[in-house]
C-alpha cells in the first residue's frame, strides 16, 4: 500500500502546470471524485475556469488511470487534453505524471488510510486474491 502525500500532490500540480503552460484551454474538468481536487488546484495554478462538464478545448484530469472505465467517454471527445496523476498502465492517448505498479494499492491524500485498508481487503476478496 502506497500512501501518497499532499507534497506529492502539489508536485503533480506543478508538473502538469509546467507542461500545459502556454496552451489555451477553455477550462479544466475533473472526473468525480478523484479528479476534482486536481482540477481545482490546476484551475488556480493555470488561471483557467473550473468546468462542471467537459467541453471542447479543455483540460480533463483524474487521479488514477486503472482500467480506463472512468475516462472511456472522454476518449471519444475531440480537442481535449487529458492528464492523470498516476497511471497503472503505459499511457496511450492520455498523459500521466507517474506510472505505477498496477498491483500497488494507492491511498490519496484526501482518503482515509483505515478506510483504504478495508477497501483494499474487500477488493482483494472480490477478486479471489485473498481468502
Amino acid at each position: 500500500m502506497r500512501i501518497l502525500t499532499w507534497d506529492e500532490f502539489n508536485s503533480c500540480v506543478v508538473s502538469i502546470t509546467h507542461i500545459c503552460r502556454g496552451k489555451q484551454f477553455s477550462g479544466v474538468y475533473g472526473l468525480p471524485r478523484g479528479g476534482l481536487c486536481l482540477a481545482v488546484a490546476l484551475s488556480h495554478s493555470l488561471k483557467i475556469p473550473f468546468l462542471n462538464s467537459p467541453q471542447s478545448d479543455c483540460l480533463v484530469v483524474d487521479d488514477v488511470y486503472e482500467t480506463g472505465e472512468s475516462l472511456r467517454d472522454i476518449y471519444k471527445m475531440r480537442d481535449i487534453t487529458t492528464f492523470v496523476w498516476l497511471s497503472k498502465v503505459a499511457p496511450e492517448w492520455w498523459n500521466a505524471v507517474e506510472i505505477v505498479d498496477p498491483n500497488e494499492w494507492l491511498v490519496l491524500p484526501w482518503e482515509s488510510v483505515e478506510f483504504a485498508k478495508d477497501d483494499q481487503k474487500r477488493y482483494q476478496l472480490s477478486r479471489g486474491q485473498i481468502k
